[in-house]
């Protein structure tokens, strides 16, 4: 099949995060089983001549996006020139699979694909949800409502996600469950340099990089050996981190911001920690959280993310309320224990391994289009 895959935004920074990685890991499987893939998607922040033109082995066609709402983030993206592209070449595709957001990037590639009599497939990610913003409403009735609706098929993670969609645009469309899948690295023996605990997302508020600097004060006298990273781009609370951490560093804890990473480096930059946290509110299903476990890592999440329940049937980590306090006791418990640390990396690990291998998605994903194409 040749399948065309679209993403909103791919940059250096990796700020569109999770699913850019679901794109890439969804296609090389794909491509693993003998099927053509390229992503499209939007691009800021590369130099003109240094556009890539691939991601780990996956076509990449990238177009120039343009912040045409300021100060609405990703959602005011749009990329004219996808758009045109997409009118010339949709139709040599045999499905479309859109990682679709309220935005002006994958909504009107999926209306492309709508107009053009292409099959579509929609991945939500936990992004269209019901809104009170006042864009949404005119956005929803133009163009989000129609595409969910005109969707072969939608994949969504979780029953809440589900309900979601049905609320924004009604209980005819066609839902169907789809996990998001992690590739099975070897992990790295831990470093004996000292444990590190790791946040790597984006500094936004929603994620609550602050709680690490928290943690760091308040556990260095009983961990002295132990240090405390956050990598990631800023999406809000980058001064604020910065100026606790500079406080933090000079009082003598070990806590530092790395700033951001391209999104093929996040894998082998998690191995190299100790632990995972991300101790984000109402956290969809992250997939910073699936590649942890994918290389051993423990991780720490609260309970309002949509992965807690698996973390906790895997027994991969510890999954805390809301509080400062409780994050704080869980990082302690697994610094105290590294016992417990390697084992909830191993559990975590082996259930990647049994219930999340990408060949599992891929031939999912394969049975979708295909009745489809049917």
């Amino acid at each position: 099949m040749r399948i065309l895959s679209v993403v909103t935004l791919i940059s250096p920074l990796g700020e569109y995060g999770g699913p850019v990685r679901v794109a890439v890991n969804q296609a090389k499987a794909l491509q693993d089983r003998g099927h053509q893939v390229q992503i499209i998607a939007s691009t800021r922040g590369f130099p003109r001549d240094e556009v890539p033109t691939q991601l780990d082995g996956v076509p990449l066609h990238l177009f120039r996006g343009i912040q045409v709402l300021p100060g609405a983030g990703f959602a005011g993206l749009a990329a004219p020139g996808l758009w045109a592209w997409l009118l010339r070449h949709v139709r040599s595709a045999d499905v479309v699979h859109v990682h679709a957001a309220r935005d002006l990037v994958t909504l009107p590639a999926a209306a492309i694909a709508r107009l053009e009599g292409v099959p579509y497939f929609l991945q939500t990610h936990g992004m269209i949800d019901p809104s009170d913003n006042p864009l949404a409403r005119p956005l929803d009735a133009l163009m989000t409502r129609p595409v969910l609706r005109g969707a072969r098929e939608i994949f969504h993670l979780t029953a809440l996600e589900r309900g979601q969609l049905q609320e924004v645009a009604g209980p005819e469309l066609r839902l169907a469950e789809l996990a998001n899948g992690v590739p099975l690295a070897d992990p790295p023996p831990v470093s004996v340099a000292g444990p590190e605990v790791l946040f790597l997302a984006r500094l936004a508020p929603r994620k609550r990089p602050m709680l690490l600097v928290d943690a760091a004060r308040a556990l260095h006298e009983k961990h002295p050996r132990a240090r405390f990273t956050l990598v990631g781009p800023d999406e809000g609370e980058g001064p604020a981190v910065k100026q606790a951490v500079r406080e933090a560093v000079s009082a003598g804890v070990p806590v530092a911001w790395e700033g951001p990473l391209g999104p093929d480096l996040v894998l082998e930059r998690t191995s190299r920690s100790t632990i995972y946290v991300l101790p984000s509110i109402n956290e969809p299903y992250p997939m910073s959280v699936l590649e942890a476990m994918s290389v051993g890592r423990p991780v720490i999440i609260t309970d309002t993310c949509g992965l807690a329940p698996l973390v906790e049937r895997a027994g991969a980590g510890i999954v805390v309320d809301d509080s400062t306090d409780a994050f704080v006791d869980a990082v302690d418990a697994l610094l105290s224990d590294p016992q417990l640390a390697l084992d909830c990396g191993r559990r975590g690990r082996e259930f990647v391994r049994s219930d999340l291998t990408m060949e599992a998605i891929a031939a999912s994903l394969e049975q979708h289009y295909g009745s489809a194409l049917a």
